[in-house]
């Protein structure tokens, strides 16, 4: 695939990856700053990716590994994570309702404990098959689906109560 191929097809990606990048690191800022670290780790090995496998995929595992050397780097300076600002204008523009649950599902996902998560960014919020998304976590389909379930069974409770 020539260069400006790959890169066009890593732009069209960058909302869906973005939306993983922030489920991982539950702060706007420093899931800009993954995405960005990702994408310079992307761009430099790109002749590793081969055509006609899936890119988002490649991506998604790119971007999940470059999460896990941050917290790394996080824990070995003993520095703490500190959460994002309550009230955050999650939705953007538009109904306040939406905004609203927009924010409480946010909130929701992010006292999930990371493995739940990620399995719901990746098959409820990116729509991957469980196949692809435990490849992706390199875990196999049943600890997956059993995550994905204590995850769903997580989140509505967490969103009942809120």
């Amino acid at each position: 695939m020539p260069v400006q191929a790959f890169e066009r097809e890593l732009l069209t990606l960058l909302p869906r990856l973005r939306r993983f990048a922030r489920s991982l690191a539950r702060d706007a800022a420093d899931a800009d700053d993954l995405i960005q670290v990702a994408l310079e780790r992307a761009l430099k090995a790109k002749e590793q990716w081969q055509a006609g496998t899936r890119l988002d995929a490649w991506m998604y595992r790119i971007i999940r590994n470059c999460w896990i050397d941050e917290v790394r780097a996080r824990t070995r300076r003993a520095q703490t994570f500190a959460p994002e600002e309550a009230g955050m204008n999650v939705a953007g523009q538009g109904d306040a309702e939406l905004k609203v649950q927009m924010y409480d599902v946010d909130r929701a996902m992010g006292e999930l404990p990371d493995e739940q998560r990620e399995v719901i960014a990746l098959v409820l919020v990116e729509g991957l098959a469980y196949k692809e998304a435990a490849e992706i976590l390199d875990i196999p389909i049943g600890t997956l689906t059993s995550r994905l379930t204590r995850g769903r069974q997580a989140l509505v409770r967490r969103l009942e109560a809120a």
